[in-house]
């Protein structure tokens, strides 16, 4: 518990610091970013004062559909997307937009078959060429293990087919298993994964490890703490995921995520020690200095490096809504002690994100990637990026 303290006390005095005096990332990082589609508006006009800025943008984007067919869910030729990309071409912002899918079952329908694999492959490039794209972004996740090596080919026959274009591959993160299952009591399948690495490396340009979602993957770091913990993206964790994941995939070619929104839990504290965690949602930044605001709570740096606090929502409104959010009837503390149900509130803001692109330099990697830009994150991030 000590040395984990003294860690987040040392990155938070002398890691924040260092990045903000730091050289402009222009000239030492690339900076990449999403803009979803469904905060389209919000997403470009936040972004389009600060392309100078950016080495690449990712329009998300593209899905597939049942049937394996590349869906505009962005309608790419209509405002605000057509506007936007000219005027980052103009700045020679790479515009590379994300085709992407979390559905499993899908995934391995399509690229398990031959024919609808290859398909796939032309679609996209074709897809590439006809907009004058800079390149594509794969972004396929929950790949079953059994998926493996047909990814593997999918990216090959992409790569094949993308000529003198950017393939981008954003990737799911993994911790070394010793993180995950510190007692030593790992089952076999442990080390059993449904990406590649090798193979990944091999055909992807640029390789965005999706460091965040951090939640309670890592027990090591959980463990050497008694307070609740549920990092969107711990400084520790972030290290070891892309300390791992240089062992196989060029450094040249790796990019390190950085959250920007947060997450809603519900903790029940156990009987004995330890919490259990209940996601609720996810928020942007504004949001939850608004919401503590409103009830007088005042958030705090947390041992990730991250900003929280705690409350107890009323029983009456426990239940979150698009619309309609719990309300606050006390600060959490004494409830901790007494061992009661509570709610925690937990996001990145530019300290965190600056202690990310700290990480990044000191391993000596090709950039950042940013999820996301829409708006709603914490507007001195950009000031990093200059």
């Amino acid at each position: 518990m000590r040395a984990r303290l003294f860690v987040y006390v040392w990155s938070i005095l002398f890691l924040a610091p260092v990045v903000a005096f730091a050289a402009p990332l222009k000239n030492t990082l690339e900076v990449s970013g999403w803009i979803p589609y469904w905060r389209e508006d919000a997403g470009t006009a936040d972004t389009l004062p600060n392309l100078a800025n950016l080495t690449t943008v990712h329009p998300f984007g593209y899905t597939l559909t049942e049937e394996g067919v590349v869906f505009d869910a962005m309608s790419t030729n209509d405002e605000p997307w057509k506007s936007f990309i000219a005027e980052a071409k103009a700045k020679k912002v790479r515009v590379i937009p994300t085709v992407m899918s979390g559905n499993g079952e899908l995934l391995h329908k399509i690229l398990s078959n031959t024919t609808s694999r290859i398909k796939l492959e032309d679609d996209i490039a074709h897809l590439v060429k006809i907009n004058n794209f800079d390149g594509i972004d794969i972004d396929f996740e929950a790949k079953l293990v059994e998926t493996k090596p047909y990814f593997s080919l999918f990216l090959k026959g992409l790569y094949q087919r993308m000529s003198n274009k950017w393939l981008y591959c954003t990737i799911e993160s993994r911790i070394p298993i010793s993180s995950r299952y510190p007692n030593g009591n790992a089952p076999k399948d442990a080390g059993i994964y449904s990406n590649d690495y090798v193979e990944i490396n091999k055909y992807c340009d640029r390789v965005q490890i999706m460091t965040y979602d951090q939640g309670q993957v890592d027990r090591k770091l959980a463990a050497a703490t008694d307070a609740p913990y549920a990092p969107v993206s711990d400084p520790l964790w972030v290290e070891k995921v892309m300390t791992l994941a240089a062992q196989t995939i060029s450094k040249k070619k790796l990019v390190l995520g950085i959250p920007t929104y947060g997450y809603e839990w519900a903790v029940e504290p156990k009987l004995e020690q330890g919490f259990s965690y209940k996601l609720l949602w996810a928020f942007n930044p504004r949001y939850a200095y608004e919401f503590a605001a409103a009830r007088g709570l005042t958030p705090t740096r947390n041992i990730a490096g991250e900003l929280s606090f705690t409350y107890v929502p009323d029983i009456a409104t426990t239940t979150q809504t698009t619309l309609g959010v719990p309300t606050a009837s006390a600060a959490v503390g004494p409830i901790v002690a007494g061992r009661q149900p509570f709610n925690v509130m937990w996001w990145g803001d530019h300290i965190s994100i600056a202690q990310k692109i700290g990480i990044a330099k000191k391993l000596g990697i090709r950039g950042v990637a940013v999820f996301k830009f829409d708006g709603g994150e914490d507007q001195r991030m950009w000031e990093l990026f200059k």
